[in-house]
């Protein structure tokens, strides 16, 4: 059974770098082999949930601006799965979740940039979510929740985002992290791990510096709805932890 991971994608570069960070993705794609992958990404928004239905090869979304033009030659064509988009599909009608889909939609960089060091083959389907950054935390969990059990059938849930994502409060230049932002990512992994779920469907009021790391919700949403989506009965764990830039934060979990 696999279970549910949060990962933070990182910035566009991530695709191009060889760091701590990207290493790690390389260990965690040899540690899960899934037969399908389901990504929450924090770079798709729709009001109604959105279920992608492409084909594929799926093609590559270069949803950013001013990098390099390697970046920009890069594709992840991976297959889609209209037949796992389906079973997700009835799994969210029976939970009551109101759904549209999307035959085109490929893979933005929310996806293909982690996915292009966990998985370089591009072999394994992959289906994608949209989000709706507005909608109470506890509601994310509950939309995450409709997926609970795809684990069991070797599908890997994925929520792709950043716990704290404030461009802001970004230090361009500074390694060591801000002491706010730290607090912040400890509580939600003490949450996470101890899965208080209602601490974490009530996050915005009790968490640390909350509205500072969380300005915005499109980033955040994601590690709730794979929280969501877990079994509920392993333990979770953090898989990597660190900062970049002061405040941007690269925590990773397994739920």
């Amino acid at each position: 059974m696999l279970p549910s991971l949060f990962i933070c994608h990182g910035s566009p570069m991530m695709a191009v770098e060889e760091s701590p960070y990207t290493a790690f993705l390389r260990e965690t794609g040899r540690r899960f082999k899934p037969r399908a992958i389901v990504i929450f990404s924090a770079h798709w928004e729709a009001r109604t949930t959105t279920i992608s239905f492409a084909e594929g090869p799926l093609p590559t979304i270069y949803d950013f601006g001013g990098f390099p033009d390697e970046l920009y030659r890069m594709t992840y064509p991976a297959p889609g799965s209209p037949a796992i988009a389906a079973e997700v599909e009835e799994r969210f009608r029976q939970s009551g979740i109101g759904t549209e889909r999307d035959v085109g939609r490929g893979l933005d960089h929310g996806s293909w940039v982690f996915l292009r060091h966990m998985y370089p083959n591009a072999d394994i389907p992959v289906v994608t979510i949209s989000v709706h950054p507005f909608l109470p935390a506890a509601q994310q969990i509950a939309i995450g929740a409709a997926l609970r059990g795809l684990g069991e059938s070797d599908i890997l849930v994925i929520g792709s985002g950043t716990t704290v994502h404030n461009f802001g409060e970004i230090k361009w230049k500074q390694e060591h992290a801000e002491p706010w932002a730290v607090e912040f990512d400890a509580w939600i992994v003490d949450n996470v791990t101890r899965r208080d779920t209602d601490a974490l469907a009530n996050y915005e009021r009790l968490a640390p510096h909350a509205r500072r790391a969380v300005p915005r919700a499109e980033h955040f949403v994601p590690l709730l709805l794979a929280y969501g989506s877990s079994s509920g009965t392993a333990v979770p764990r953090v898989l990597f932890e660190g900062f970049q830039m002061g405040t941007f934060s690269l925590l990773c979990l397994e739920m």
